[in-house]
């Protein structure tokens, strides 16, 4: 009989809370010195990749602390699934894991220079909608992304007021300060509603705390990298949180819509949402007459608050509706990230080899937009009696694959929708850990050279994704009580 040792393994030592707590504090600090080395500056370093990186000043370390920084979150993360702990030991953790990052360069990304310059425009009375930031033009328009200065703002009238505060002070360093903010405050509000909706929902909410405010998109790209998504998620589950108690009055529909217009008037792609907001306010779409009326009546209401809240902010904002259709500029960039790029790149590589230059890439992502729409129809009814935030996660998601411009902070859309469930997560948690890797501390791409090779891959990834989604789609769906 064999005599066991009493040893723990090295996953059970990981998976104890102070080893988890500290792990993430320790990969945090690690991803903070590098936004000091080696962050996003105010002026634009040209031609990075990992070779330059290790060639130049402190490269080694750079990359180093990057590597170690990202392994050492997405492990603590990881392992603190398995943890029984209190929510108040999650939030000491979230805001350990956060705090470094407040004080640092833009991490992982240029986009708080974008809303800056789109924030002096619209102080300056443009329409960012309408208008490139080059118009003005911005004061700091050296340091925004080339591929920003010329396109019209992709975002919702709510968010342009916002940044358009941020700039009101005429100092670049200030705006980014309040975006970090902007930032900071939502994560207070997620941690404020995420169990409140786990709870309403007979989630565990212990679990759903732990997947949204340790994920480590949270501390890198959302508040290290400033993005808005945390408070489009804040705007987008309080409204789902007030719509989840069906027997109410017809002015909680309402008011729960008019939230979640809010949260389409920061980042208009999470518009895929609403219609399953509307399943969730009406208990589903039931068989029979009073079941279709009560969709109809609670639903109709979601619908109407989410409107009146858009026709009010864009009102007010002087934008008009111009910001619903600026998504067109979102394309301009080219990666092998985009599942609907990546095949027209894939594309594009074997027609060269027969010695035909083509450019696939428009009439894949074309394509990409029309599978999206009836892809977004399908899944509405496949889950009109079930698990409403299932079907609007998995709607994010298909929005994300057929999209023609991806970013690893997106994920966080479905994982916040997810986390309030009881789905599992798994596979979802793991392409949130392999995200992490695709972006250097400046925010350019980590693989750029392999961008051919890696659009083959991804090609095969959709293609897997087409055949798996048609097994799915054969499954039955079980229905909500």
């Amino acid at each position: 009989m064999a005599v066991l040792s009493g040893r723990p393994t090295p996953a059970e030592r990981l998976a104890q809370p102070g080893v988890v707590r500290y792990l993430g504090l320790i990969g945090s600090v690690c991803c903070a010195i590098d936004a000091i080395l080696f962050g996003a500056p105010a002026w634009i370093r040209r031609g990075v990749s990992v070779a330059g990186i290790l060639r130049g000043p402190n490269g080694v370390l750079i990359m180093l602390l990057w590597i170690a920084g990202l392994t050492a979150l997405c492990a603590a993360w990881w392992y603190g699934r398995r943890l029984t702990v209190s929510r108040r030991w999650i939030l000491v953790t979230a805001a350990l894991w956060i705090v470094p990052m407040l004080a640092v360069p833009p991490l992982a990304s240029r986009d708080m220079y974008a809303y800056a310059c789109q924030g002096s425009l619209f102080d300056a009375g443009f329409n960012p909608s309408v208008d490139a930031i080059s118009a003005q033009p911005c004061p700091w328009l050296e340091s925004v992304s080339v591929v920003w200065r010329d396109t019209p703002t992709p975002y919702g009238p709510l968010w342009i007021m916002l940044s358009g505060l941020a700039a009101a002070f005429g100092s670049q360093a200030l705006a980014l300060a309040i975006f970090r903010i902007y930032a900071v405050l939502s994560v207070v509000a997620l941690a404020v509603i995420v169990p409140v909706l786990a709870r309403r929902l007979d989630a565990d909410e212990v679990r759903a705390s732990w997947l949204v405010l340790c994920c480590p998109i949270l501390a890198v790209h959302v508040v290290g990298g400033g993005h808005n998504d945390a408070l489009t998620m804040a705007l987008l589950m309080g409204g789902l949180a007030l719509l989840v108690p069906r027997d109410r009055s017809i002015g909680w529909p309402v008011a729960g819509g008019a939230l979640v217009g809010a949260a389409i008037a920061v980042k208009t792609t999470i518009g895929v949402v609403l219609p399953f907001a509307a399943l969730l306010a009406a208990g589903g779409l039931q068989a029979g007459h009073d079941g279709r009326m009560r969709f109809l009546r609670r639903g109709g209401a979601v619908v109407a608050g989410a409107l009146g809240g858009l026709l009010v902010l864009s009102a007010v904002s002087g934008l008009g509706l111009g910001w619903a259709t600026a998504l067109s500029g979102a394309g301009e960039s080219r990666s092998w990230t985009s599942p609907s790029t990546a095949v027209g790149i894939a594309i594009n590589a074997a027609a060269q080899w027969f010695g035909v230059h083509i450019d696939a890439v428009p009439v894949t992502r074309l394509l990409a937009l029309a599978l999206m729409l009836v892809a977004l129809v399908v899944l509405w009814w496949r889950f009109r009696r079930g698990d409403p935030l299932h079907g609007a996660a998995l709607a994010c998601l298909v929005v994300i694959f057929c999209a023609p411009i991806t970013q690893p902070w997106y994920l966080f859309w479905a994982l916040a929708l997810l986390a309030v469930t009881t789905v599992r997560t798994r596979w979802l948690e793991i392409a949130v850990v392999a995200s992490m890797f695709l972006i250097l501390p400046n925010g350019d791409g980590a693989w750029k050279p392999l961008q051919v090779p890696l659009a083959f891959a991804m090609t095969g990834l959709v293609g897997w994704v087409g055949w798996r989604s048609v097994r799915w789609l054969r499954e039955p769906v079980e229905s909500t009580p």
